[in-house]
C-alpha cells in the first residue's frame, strides 16, 4: 500500500468508528439505474436515482452523521458519487482511483459514511465517465445546527433550491465521440456574412480585413464560448415551458440556493425588477452584496436573498453563448399564477478579444504570422473553432502592419461550385472583381443562400477575403440578423446589431450591478492568514485537433501527481493559456481567492473560474491528508484530460514537492488580480 494512502485511510477508519452518540444519524438509500426519460418530446435512455431525473435532493444538519447507501443497478457501467464541496475523508470523496476508492461495480453496493462538518449549499454527482451529464446529479443542502440562522441578515421565511443544468438528446458518450471527431462539431453559431458587412460599415474595410486576417492566422473563432450546443436548459429538472415555480407571501424574505449542476454551461442569472443579495458563495457565508445579476460557472453555487413584493417574478438564467435559457417563476400565494410565461429576449453574444487570448491590445498591429504564442503553447489551433475571439474591440487597433497584402496569387477556383443561377447580380454591379480575394470564400456554400438580402449592399469597396472563416452552408442570410435566434425568442430591437466584446461582458444594462469576484468577502475572519511559503503553478492548455485538454502540458493519464506538504500554506496559480474559460475545482479543501481583500476577508471557494488568457490565484492551507482531484469542471474538458491528483502528505525535508519556494517567485501580478476581478463580469 502506498504510504500516501495510509494517513488518509487511518482518518477514514477513525471517522467510521466514531460514535454516533453525539450526533444524529441521517440515512439515505440511493439506487442508480437506467430508465427512459422524456424532457424534450423525444424518449431517451438516461440515468435515474430512485427513479428520478435528476437525482433527489438530500438534506442534512451540520454535525449529522451521514450514512448514504448507494446501489449501482447499471448493467455494464461502474458508478460513483462525489459529494461536491464537502470536507470528508478521502475514501468518502468518491473519485475512482483516489484514496483506494475503486468505484461501485454493476450490481454493487457502497456505503458513504462521514461526519457533516459544515453548512451551506452543495451538490452531488457522478465521477464516472459522463454519467453526470446523463442524469446522476442532485442538490445537497446542509442547514446550520442553530436555528434560526446565527447571522440575522440570513434569516428567511422561505428556502428554495434553484438547480441549473443542461440536457442533451445525445448521450454523453456520443457527445465525447463527436468532439473527438472535430472540436468544431457543435459550432453552429459562427459569424455570418451580415456580421462581416456590419464590421466593414463600423470599422472600415482595412481594419476589418486586418482583423479577419489576424484571426485566420491564429486559426481561431471569435464565437467559441461553448464547446457543446443543442442543450435544453433546465431549472430543477424542468424546461422553461414547464415553469418551475416557488411561491411566497408578501413581506417574506426568500433564500434562493443557486447551483450550477450543468455539464458544460455558464449562466448569467437575473430576476428582472428584483434585487438579489448574495450571502453565500460555494456554500461559504460572505458579507452581503446586493446585485442585479451574477455569472455562475459550472459547479459553483450562490445563495441569494430576495424580498419579492409584486405578484410575479421571472427567474432567468441565460447561457453565455446566448443559445437559450433556464426559466422559472416566483409567484405570490395571494394571486393566481400567470398563464403566459414571458420568454426573455437573448442578449447580444459576446465576441472574444485578443486580451481574452492573453495578448495585449497594443500588439494588435503586429504580424501575427510570426508571433510567438508561448502563452498558448499547449493549443493546436489548426482545427480550432475560431469563434472564441469574437469579443475583440478592433476599432482602435493599428493594423498597419498588415496593410500590404498581395492578392495576385490567390486561387479563384474555390468558387467553382457556386450556383449563381438564382443570384441577384444587379446588386453587385459596381464590384471590382479583379481585386477580389475569392480563395477566402472557399468554404462558403452559396447554393442555399438568399442573396436578395444583399441587394442594397455596396460591394464595390468590399474585400471578401475577410469572409474566409465563415460557414454559410446552413444559413439563411435573408435577414442578416446580428444575433442568433434562440429557441426561446428573438433578440429585442435594442440589441439588434449590437456588438459586445470580451468573454466577461454579459451586456449588463447601464445602472445595474453585476457580481464580480472582487465583491466577495468572507463573513467570518479566516483562521489562517499566514503568507504562503511556496507556489504551485497549474497551467491550463489543450490540443484541439484531437480534443485533448491538459494541466501543465499533460493529460491526466500521462501526468505526474502534484505533491504538497501537509500543513503548508501555498499559493495556487492558475494560468489559462487557452481560449476557453475553465471552472477549476479542488476536492477536499477550500481555497481562499486572492481577489484584493485582506487575508482575513478572502472568500472561501472550491471552484474558481479562470477566464481565457488570464491568471487567477488562491491561497490554500493543505490541512486534509489524502489524494484530491483538481480539475476543470467542464465535463468534456475533464474527461479529455484536464485533471490531476493533488497529494497532501507528511513529507520529509528532502522529499521532492511540486511547489516552488515563494522567495523565488513574484507576488501575484496585475494580470492575476485582473483575472480574478473579471472572472465573473
Amino acid at each position: 500500500m502506498s504510504k500516501f494512502y495510509q494517513p488518509a485511510l487511518f482518518l477514514t477508519v477513525c471517522a467510521l468508528c466514531s460514535s454516533s452518540a453525539f450526533a444524529a444519524v441521517k440515512e439515505y438509500h440511493l439506487t442508480i439505474a437506467e430508465q427512459t426519460v422524456n424532457i424534450t418530446g423525444k424518449p431517451v435512455q438516461r440515468i435515474t436515482v430512485n427513479g428520478q431525473f435528476p437525482a433527489p435532493a438530500l438534506e442534512f444538519e451540520e454535525g449529522d452523521e451521514a450514512v448514504i447507501h448507494v446501489n449501482n443497478q447499471l448493467k455494464n457501467q461502474d458508478s460513483s458519487i462525489h459529494w461536491h464541496g464537502l470536507l470528508l475523508p478521502g475514501l468518502m470523496d468518491g473519485v475512482p482511483g483516489f484514496n483506494g476508492f475503486q468505484g461501485i461495480k454493476p450490481q454493487g453496493h457502497f456505503v458513504y459514511q462521514f461526519k457533516v462538518r459544515q453548512s451551506g449549499t452543495y451538490w452531488y454527482h457522478a465521477h464516472s465517465k459522463g454519467q453526470e451529464q446523463d442524469g446522476l446529479y442532485g442538490s445537497l443542502v446542509i442547514h446550520p445546527k442553530a436555528k434560526p440562522a446565527v447571522n440575522a441578515h440570513e434569516y428567511t421565511d422561505r428556502d428554495y433550491v434553484v438547480m441549473l443544468s443542461d440536457f442533451h438528446e445525445k448521450s454523453s458518450n456520443q457527445i465525447q465521440k463527436d468532439l473527438k471527431i472535430s472540436a468544431e462539431f457543435y459550432q453552429n453559431q459562427r459569424e455570418t456574412l451580415g456580421d462581416v458587412w456590419r464590421q466593414v460599415q463600423r470599422d472600415g474595410l482595412k481594419a476589418t480585413w486586418s482583423d479577419r486576417k489576424m484571426w485566420n492566422q491564429m486559426r481561431m473563432l471569435k464565437t467559441d464560448l461553448s464547446d457543446v450546443t443543442g442543450y435544453t436548459f433546465l431549472m430543477n429538472g424542468k424546461t422553461p415551458e414547464q415553469n418551475w415555480t416557488g411561491v411566497f407571501k408578501p413581506n417574506e424574505k426568500v433564500r434562493l440556493r443557486f447551483i450550477n449542476a450543468s455539464a458544460m454551461s455558464f449562466y448569467d442569472v437575473r430576476i428582472p425588477n428584483l434585487k438579489m443579495t448574495v450571502v453565500s458563495a460555494d456554500g461559504q457565508p460572505v458579507k452581503p452584496v446586493t446585485v442585479d445579476e451574477f455569472r455562475i460557472g459550472t459547479a459553483e453555487t450562490y445563495d441569494v436573498i430576495v424580498e419579492p413584493q409584486a405578484a410575479h417574478y421571472q427567474i432567468e438564467a441565460e447561457s453565455i453563448d446566448r443559445s437559450g435559457f433556464a426559466v422559472g417563476s416566483l409567484q405570490s400565494e395571494l394571486h393566481s399564477a400567470t398563464s403566459n410565461l414571458q420568454l426573455p429576449a437573448a442578449r447580444p453574444r459576446a465576441l472574444l478579444t485578443m486580451q481574452d487570448m492573453g495578448h495585449a491590445t497594443e500588439h494588435s498591429g503586429d504580424d501575427h504570422s510570426k508571433m510567438n504564442h508561448a502563452t498558448m503553447s499547449e493549443m493546436d489551433h489548426s482545427k480550432m473553432n475560431h469563434a472564441a475571439m469574437s469579443e475583440m474591440d478592433h476599432s482602435k487597433m493599428n493594423h498597419a502592419a498588415m496593410s500590404d497584402m498581395d492578392h495576385s496569387k490567390m486561387n479563384h477556383a474555390a468558387m467553382s461550385e457556386m450556383d449563381h443561377s438564382k443570384m441577384n447580380h444587379a446588386a453587385m454591379s459596381e464590384m471590382d472583381h479583379s481585386k477580389m480575394n475569392h480563395a477566402a470564400m472557399s468554404e462558403m456554400d452559396h447554393s442555399k443562400m438568399n442573396h436578395v438580402a444583399m441587394s442594397e449592399m455596396d460591394h464595390s469597396k468590399m474585400n471578401h477575403a475577410v469572409m474566409s472563416e465563415m460557414d454559410h452552408s446552413k444559413m439563411n442570410h435573408a435577414t442578416m440578423s446580428e444575433n442568433t435566434h434562440t429557441q426561446y425568442g428573438m433578440p429585442s430591437t435594442e440589441h439588434k446589431n449590437a456588438v459586445v466584446y470580451g468573454w466577461a461582458n454579459a451586456s449588463t444594462p447601464a445602472g445595474h450591478k453585476a457580481l464580480h469576484y472582487e465583491d466577495l468577502k468572507s463573513l467570518q475572519p479566516q483562521a489562517d492568514t499566514r503568507e504562503p511559503s511556496s507556489e504551485l503553478v497549474v497551467r491550463l492548455g489543450g490540443t484541439m485537433e484531437r480534443y485533448i485538454w491538459t494541466i501543465n502540458g499533460k493529460k491526466f493519464s500521462d501526468a505526474t501527481p502534484l505533491k504538497v506538504k501537509y500543513g503548508e500554506r501555498i499559493r495556487i496559480k492558475f494560468i489559462n493559456d487557452s481560449m476557453m474559460a475553465h471552472p477549476m475545482h479542488l476536492h477536499g479543501m477550500f481555497m481562499q481567492l486572492e481577489n484584493g481583500q485582506t487575508a482575513a476577508e478572502m472568500p472561501n471557494k472550491h471552484t474558481l473560474i479562470v477566464p481565457p488568457g488570464q491568471t487567477v490565484t488562491a491561497l490554500l492551507t493543505a490541512d486534509e491528508l489524502g489524494e484530491w482531484a483538481i480539475h476543470c469542471h467542464l465535463l468534456y474538458h475533464m474527461s479529455a484530460g484536464m485533471m490531476n491528483k493533488l497529494i497532501v502528505a507528511q513529507v520529509s525535508e528532502n522529499e521532492p514537492l511540486s511547489t516552488t519556494a515563494i522567495q523565488a517567485t513574484q507576488t501575484p501580478s496585475a494580470t492575476a488580480q485582473k483575472g480574478a476581478a473579471h472572472a465573473q463580469h
